[in-house]
């Protein structure tokens, strides 16, 4: 069957936010809705909607006036099955003590690597990106280090693959935390098909001030992989949630954001114990003072 996307930008987060909100009850109405930062210093943000039916052209262009957006650019997506086409690209992923496949790959899992089953699906984090290999080499190193574990944060988590990788190898309390509630049920699907249930406790939260991730603070490490801008804005949060001592991960930062990023944790209590560059994407590991 085939779909269609309608893709346009707009200045500001409030308002790619506020246009998105109303996409959602459009007819023929979008199976999803996506916002996006343009990483590149202009503040533009792209709104997408995905439908099964091809969209209405000319409410598109009322509400991208309304809401002083680009127009809307509306594409024909060829019937494929996306999903099981990606699956049989994604090779494998190696990244330190960790192997990443899905499942058409099971039979390449290594014995001397912890396995951890990402399929492609509507969330983040199979593992194939800088950012989320990165943090995965990170985790890995903190473990060499003689890290063993606590009270753990999977904040913004995607998939889960980083808070997976924590439960396979380090005892505590490990909460993968996301705003989307797709990604959650990704998540919670994930857990279960690595024989994680009940180590894992998936929730649905935006930033830290949920009760579920308050009521389980202060933690010893943080993942989070997200973007700057939340990253930047979450920094006094996940200071306030940091042990002394504690260990952050944090990425999806582009390498020329990573000197403002250290700069703001720094403010914030942390010194930096390692940066690392995988691509265009740098990951820090910070230390609470």
């Amino acid at each position: 069957m085939t779909s269609f996307t309608a893709l346009t930008t707009i200045t500001g987060e409030d308002a790619a936010y506020g246009l998105a909100e109303v996409l959602e009850s459009l007819e023929p109405e979008p199976m999803g809705v996506g916002v996006f930062e343009i990483e590149d210093g202009s503040g533009l943000w792209e709104v997408a909607a995905y439908f099964l039916q091809r969209p209405d052209a000319a409410a598109l262009a009322v509400l991208s006036a309304l809401h002083g957006a680009k127009p809307f650019n509306i594409s024909e997506i060829p019937d494929q099955d996306w999903v099981a086409k990606v699956q049989r690209e994604l090779a494998p992923v190696e990244a330190g003590r960790f192997f990443v496949y899905g499942s058409h790959d099971a039979d390449k899992v290594p014995k001397d690597r912890v396995p951890l089953l990402i399929d492609a699906a509507m969330a983040f984090g199979t593992g194939h990106h800088g950012t989320t290999k990165g943090c995965l080499e990170a985790f890995d190193h903190l473990v060499s280090e003689g890290f063993s574990g606590g009270r753990i944060l999977d904040l913004g988590c995607g998939t889960a693959v980083l808070a997976m990788a924590a439960a396979k190898v380090v005892q505590g309390a490990i909460i993968a935390s996301d705003i989307d509630p797709v990604a959650i049920e990704v998540a919670q699907a994930n857990v279960i098909a690595n024989g994680l249930a009940g180590r894992v406790n998936c929730v649905v939260a935006a930033g830290l001030a949920a009760p579920a991730l308050q009521d389980e603070g202060p933690y010893d490490l943080i993942f989070a992989n997200i973007l700057k801008g939340p990253l930047v804005s979450l920094a006094p949060e996940i200071s306030a949630q940091s042990v002394a001592g504690g260990r952050l991960i944090l990425s999806g930062i582009l390498n020329e954001q990573a000197a403002e990023v250290t700069a703001v944790y720094q403010r914030n209590g942390f010194n930096l114990l390692q940066e690392a560059v995988i691509g265009d994407w740098t990951t820090l590991i910070l230390g609470k003072k």
